[in-house]
């Protein structure tokens, strides 16, 4: 019962700050919709079932099964994660990135700052998203232009903080 309840409220705790920083840069509705697939059967029951509180259940379901079939689900659903933005190019039938729209980019920024943020508590500065990024290498699997959209700005975040980092997302990224 405590994996529920546990699991639940980090859902729901990463979800309220999601939907708060897409609310401040403009991006209602994602705001609204982030993350409701994690309510899914498949991604619930194994986000309650690999449970820890400290780190993705999707990283423990994976070291468990060799694969995880909530992160599988979740990627394909939402896309505000770059593996969504995959596809068979025409040219060279292979599976290819896709460079993601700037309004799912400023989604993936707001997603990273409230998994920090969850996760790591106290701890998190606004370098954290960043260090994150940079350690896993994420940007490798994405398109150049989208890595290089990303790193511009959560290299601002990091050097100049929350408050000016929205602001430029709102009233220029989005408005390009």
């Amino acid at each position: 019962m405590n994996k529920l309840f546990g699991h639940l409220r980090t859902v729901l705790h990463h979800r309220h700050l999601v939907m708060a920083y897409c609310f401040k840069v403009g991006l209602y509705r994602q705001g609204l919709m982030h993350d409701m697939s994690k309510f899914s059967p498949t991604e619930f029951i194994n986000g309650v079932k690999y449970f820890q509180g400290t780190r993705s259940p999707n990283n423990a379901e994976r070291e468990d099964k060799g694969y995880s079939e909530s992160w599988m689900h979740h990627k394909g659903r939402n896309r505000h994660h770059f593996e969504y933005w995959t596809d068979v190019s025409p040219k060279t039938r292979s599976y290819e990135y896709v460079n993601v729209p700037d309004k799912y980019i400023a989604e993936m920024i707001m997603d990273r700052i409230a998994a920090c943020k969850t996760y790591q508590g106290k701890e998190y500065t606004d370098a954290s998203p960043l260090n994150y990024l940079t350690m896993v290498k994420d940007t490798r699997y994405s398109h150049p232009e989208t890595a290089g959209k990303i790193l511009f700005l959560l290299s601002m975040l990091k050097d100049r903080g929350e408050k000016e980092t929205f602001h430029y997302i709102k009233h220029t990224f989005l408005k390009k």
